[in-house]
């Protein structure tokens, strides 16, 4: 069973709201779904996941299972949330913690005109006695931790004072857990995309801020690919986010809980981990999900190994024909090389 994210070992780092682990995947629209996490959670058991951003309306007028639901295989977990009016954002983490999230998270962070026309997301660093106040709402309103997720800055307001002043005021309100991209964010002119790429990393803006606030959780977040660089990091931040590079090549995970958390045991094979998928794969398809919305994550699990073309191109052929199950999943792994199916080093 997965350890809950508030039951502190000696590799989490006690913080003054509880205990989070030092490595997380980054909330991705398109991309951490619940059967994401499902898979993400057969490589790591001690990795923290996030669900896709949601939206504070689509939580409270939406269809609520539909868009919140989730095993409890994949915990430690936290929701993430858009939103910008106190009131609402405080019944969202009622409702949160009602359906068993081990934290929420409110995102400041995401650059796209849409999120930026609902006045969320990384607009609101101009903001911070908004994002304070939200915050506020949030703890008022439930146990279980808020924490915010922020740009270094956004268009020319992107001196580190600016970043200072934002975690400060934030801070005021209750807030001990800040998740930082260390990029800033071009409001106008660049496309969600392009805000992941164009403006250069600044680790050194993030080290520089847990230095000044040692009492805070932080944790850096862009540009990681390795687990290397992850324990690199932790010698001067509290915890590290990978994003996309733990969905391009899932694997990188599979040492995480011994090497990050010190865990006894040896990782599963990415055989092992489509093996476990199975079971899982049978409940849902014999309810009517389609094989591609599970197996749509499972790809790249073989990136960089010997078969791992013929595998995706299986699966992306047979995935989404009527019918389609855990055979065509049996029958893709045929298609891997012997050497590949072992435990291989990962970093």
């Amino acid at each position: 069973m997965v350890r809950p994210v508030l039951c502190p070992t000696n590799t989490e780092r006690q913080g003054t709201s509880g205990s989070f682990p030092v490595l997380s995947v980054a909330p991705m629209m398109d991309r951490t779904d619940r059967h994401c996490r499902y898979f993400l959670r057969q490589i790591s058991r001690r990795t923290l996941l996030y669900t896709e951003m949601v939206t504070s309306a689509a939580i409270l007028h939406g269809d609520r299972q539909r868009l919140l639901g989730f095993s409890i295989a994949e915990k430690p977990l936290v929701l993430q949330v858009g939103g910008d009016h106190p009131r609402d954002l405080a019944l969202c983490a009622r409702i949160a913690a009602d359906m068993g999230y081990d934290a929420i998270n409110l995102n400041v962070g995401c650059p796209s005109s849409r999120v930026q026309d609902g006045n969320f997301g990384a607009c609101l660093m101009a903001q911070p006695q908004r994002v304070a106040d939200c915050v506020a709402a949030m703890r008022a309103a439930t146990q279980i931790p808020v924490s915010v997720k922020h740009r270094i800055g956004i268009d020319w307001c992107d001196r580190y004072e600016d970043l200072v002043k934002f975690v400060e005021i934030v801070a005021a309100a209750g807030c001990r857990h800040f998740t930082v991209h260390a990029r800033k964010a071009w409001l106008q002119g660049l496309s969600p995309k392009e805000n992941r790429e164009i403006p250069p990393l600044r680790h050194g803006d993030v080290h520089r801020l847990k230095q000044q606030f040692p009492h805070l959780w932080i944790e850096i977040n862009g540009g990681f690919t390795q687990l290397t660089q992850v324990q690199d990091q932790l010698k001067q931040v509290d915890a590290v986010m990978i994003g996309r590079a733990a969905y391009d090549n899932p694997y990188l995970l599979a040492e995480a809980d011994h090497t990050l958390f010190g865990e006894d045991f040896v990782p599963p094979s990415r055989a092992q981990v489509v093996r476990a998928m199975l079971p899982y794969i049978d409940t849902w398809t014999a309810q009517g999900l389609k094989l591609h919305k599970i197996t749509r994550h499972m790809l790249q699990l073989f990136a960089g190994q010997p078969g791992s073309r013929a595998w995706k191109r299986y699966l992306t052929e047979h995935s989404s024909q009527i019918d389609a199950g855990a055979a065509v999943v049996k029958a893709a792994l045929t298609q891997i090389q012997p050497d590949s199916l072992a435990v291989l080093p990962t970093s």
